[in-house]
């Protein structure tokens, strides 16, 4: 229950978040702000050189580099900060594979890179704790050792490549750590590395080189079979495999596919039948594997497995090779239930060298070679370097693995009200009171779309972002906000009601109500005893329009002075006149009130922070009830 407005005694009703917490989490600053400490700390500018790479622009100022994207706000919490970057501070990335020299000089326009390869387990998790973010390839595990070893420290791990089996992505996300992956640029290689190995084996193409080799001339032993009219079953229709798809059609193949999570319109459009995993496997004369290694699928195909397939089927890996019982494809070999194997890929990398299922007749092996062009090697490096810098920089990659999957067009349409959301949540925790502690909170979108049309999911992150930040010690981001949320008890519900407004806008307001709770500022409190405030973008920029049940008109920026009062003439005045004599500038300000003459809440934006002789001096003003300062 709120508490009543009795319990408020003058001049006591304002409370100040610590600067050191406003600091951690404000994500806007001036681009060129740096230049200002720079000079401050009497390093002379002798050069300032500008360019702009992708959507970033880089400002060189000496040696001090700061790389900015003026369109975005801060969707993640920044690691490089504007004193940071005045010091010449500089993101420190560790590269323990092998990546491409493109790759690598993108990086080392941003940063620190110390490529350290072949590293032991202990020697990574002894190494990372001085790194802000690790570059992988397929080799390095990032276990659970490993956050724990980075302590706070790392914040990015980028897979160069799509697989992320070896990175733990329940400890990264409980770390607050994004993991991104470069999942688009080897797509081609691989899917043309499958077709490269599916016509190989159907024309014996590896055992007839290694016969001639041997000084032999065996055409009858050799004889293959056509592709032609056959049907292939690609297991797992994402990008690779929609891919190979698209190939197996122009070689004329009869295309089937299982996905339980592939949407029939794209699989119409090349051609493609979605079937059951029992039809797929029952029917294919050849099968392509292209599905990830999780719990569910780990030795999908095993011997109960083979034994449904058509006799004689042929098996084609360039996935993961945890996906097969490897002693059961030996078996089903060996009976003739698969008459050929192509592996890419193997459940242990490399395979023993006496592998019965490397060394039998029948299969062609190729060592994990489906990313391995040159042009795959030189795109992956660049993507996943952009994706981890964009991560650095505070931007949310559309390839973070363990974040909401939100599309970059819905990141670009509610990226103005990311700052909104992240700004209500911080206003609404201070004007909490009591030692109850949050359970329950309550946003509220008002929007002209249907409820298929808007994806909350990234505001939900940014609410949860302001509420936790300024009452504990935890650093919140998109990674980590569900998780942390449920890990404190606090339950956040999502409602959406529809207005009239422009369908254009994807979102008309914004609302947070916490319950069960006291509050600091009576007046914040609803009808039905949740502390409310609404608030919308205007101009682009985040407004506060309702506290309670006041209207008001306030930009989100600065600091916020909320005051409730008789309505008089000359309040607008005798606060403006404390705020001036004490040199605090007042930015905004605003008053709503239930009707003439009764009660009225002024809103005041102020740049700085008023010290406590300042805010007793408003509160010793007879006509105002009570007033809260609230640091955003």
């Amino acid at each position: 229950m709120a508490s009543s407005s009795a319990s408020f005694a003058k001049p006591a009703f304002f409370s100040s978040t610590s600067s050191s917490s406003s600091s951690q989490t404000n994500s806007k600053f001036s681009a060129l702000s740096f230049l200002y400490s720079t000079t401050a700390s009497s390093i002379p500018i002798t050069s300032i050189k500008l360019s702009r790479h992708s959507r970033r622009f880089t400002i060189h100022v000496n040696n001090v580099l700061k790389t900015f994207d003026p369109s975005q706000s801060s969707v993640l919490t920044p690691n490089v900060d504007p004193e940071s970057s005045a010091l010449g501070l500089k993101p420190t990335i560790l590269v323990s594979e092998k990546l491409g020299d493109s790759g690598l000089q993108v990086l080392r326009e941003f940063g620190h890179v110390e490529c350290a390869y072949n590293l032991s387990p202990e020697e990574l998790c002894s190494k990372i704790a001085s790194f802000d973010a690790l570059i992988v390839r397929s080799g390095t595990k990032v276990t659970r050792q490993v956050f724990e070893a980075a302590k706070g420290k790392l914040k990015v791990v980028g897979r160069a490549g799509v697989g992320i089996d070896n990175v733990d992505l329940q400890a990264a996300t409980e770390f607050g750590c994004l993991v991104v992956n470069a999942p688009t640029a080897n797509t081609i290689a691989a899917a043309e590395h499958g077709i490269a190995l599916l016509t190989a084996m159907a024309r014996n193409v590896a055992q007839a080189d290694a016969s001639m080799k041997a000084g032999k001339w065996e055409r009858s032993k050799y004889v293959g079979v056509s592709v032609v009219g056959k049907t292939i079953a690609i297991m797992g229709f994402g990008k690779v495999g929609s891919e190979v798809a698209r190939r197996a059609k122009g070689l004329g193949m009869n295309v089937i596919a299982h996905d339980p999570y592939a949407p029939a319109d794209r699989a119409r459009a090349i051609g493609v039948d979605l079937v059951s995993f029992e039809q797929a496997i029952s029917t294919a004369d050849f099968i392509s594997l292209h599905m990830p290694l999780t719990p569910t699928t780990n030795k999908i195909f095993n011997d109960h497995t083979f034994s449904n397939m058509k006799k004689g089927v042929r098996i084609i890996n360039v996935a993961r090779g945890g996906v097969i019982d490897e002693d059961a494809l030996v078996r089903a070999l060996d009976s003739g239930i698969v008459a050929q194997a192509a592996l890419d890929v193997f459940t242990e990398e490399p395979p023993s060298p006496d592998s019965k299922l490397v060394q039998h007749a029948n299969v062609t092996v190729t060592p994990h070679l489906g990313a391995s062009t040159k042009e795959a090697q030189e795109g992956v490096a660049i993507e996943i370097a952009e994706a981890v810098l964009g991560a650095l920089n505070g931007e949310l990659s559309a390839t973070a693995v363990n974040a909401p999957m939100v599309a970059p067009e819905v990141m670009s349409e509610l990226a103005p009200f990311v700052e909104l959301a992240e700004k209500l949540g911080r206003l609404a925790v201070q004007l909490v009171s009591g030692g109850s502690g949050i359970q329950s909170v309550k946003v509220v979108y008002r929007t002209a779309r249907g409820p298929d049309d808007l994806d909350t999911r990234l505001l939900r992150a940014m609410i949860t972002k302001g509420i936790i930040e300024p009452i504990s010690d935890s650093i919140i981001n998109l990674v980590n906000a569900d998780f942390t949320a449920k890990q404190k008890g606090l339950r956040i519900s999502e409602e959406r009601v529809v207005v009239s407004s422009s369908p254009e806008l994807p979102v008309h307001s914004i609302q947070v109500l916490i319950s069960n709770v006291g509050s600091k500022f009576a007046s914040a409190v609803s009808e039905n005893g949740d502390i409310s405030i609404e608030g919308k973008v205007k101009y682009g920029v985040p407004h506060l329009i309702k506290v309670g049940s006041f209207d008001v008109d306030v930009s989100l920026e600065g600091n916020l002075i909320l005051c409730r009062q008789v309505d008089q003439p000359g309040m607008i005045g005798q606060v403006g006149h404390i705020l001036g004599d004490q040199n605090v500038n007042v930015s905004f300000m605003s008053v709503g009130r239930t009707s003439r003459g009764r009660k009225a809440i002024m809103a005041i934006g102020v740049d700085e922070e008023p010290n406590t002789e300042t805010l007793n001096e408003i509160g010793s003003v007879p006509a105002i009830e009570e007033f809260v300062f609230l640091n955003l």
